[in-house]
């Protein structure tokens, strides 16, 4: 018999955060294993990021650190909510 998925994740809750990190990660992956990726879309992404990777490398853009885009999203989001 199946474990109740509240138990499941009541345990996985317990995890360091770095593998609840691994373990969310894989599951997002799973969920995209049977999605047809459209090639066109896919190549338009890489060609961006080889783009702005660029940029960083000329100097011509600075990167952000990840904390401070994060909290400039939250800050954003509350912003957001607030209208």
């Amino acid at each position: 018999m199946a474990r109740p998925l509240k138990e499941i994740e009541q345990e996985l809750l317990l995890l360091p955060q770095n593998e609840r990190a691994q373990l969310a990660h894989r599951l997002i992956v799973s969920l995209d294993e049977d999605v047809h990726v459209d090639e066109g879309v896919e190549s338009a992404w890489l060609e961006e990021v080889k783009k702005r990777d660029a940029e960083i490398e000329r100097g011509e853009v600075q990167a952000v650190p990840y904390e401070a885009a994060m909290q400039s999203a939250r800050d954003a989001l509350k912003e957001v909510k607030k209208k």
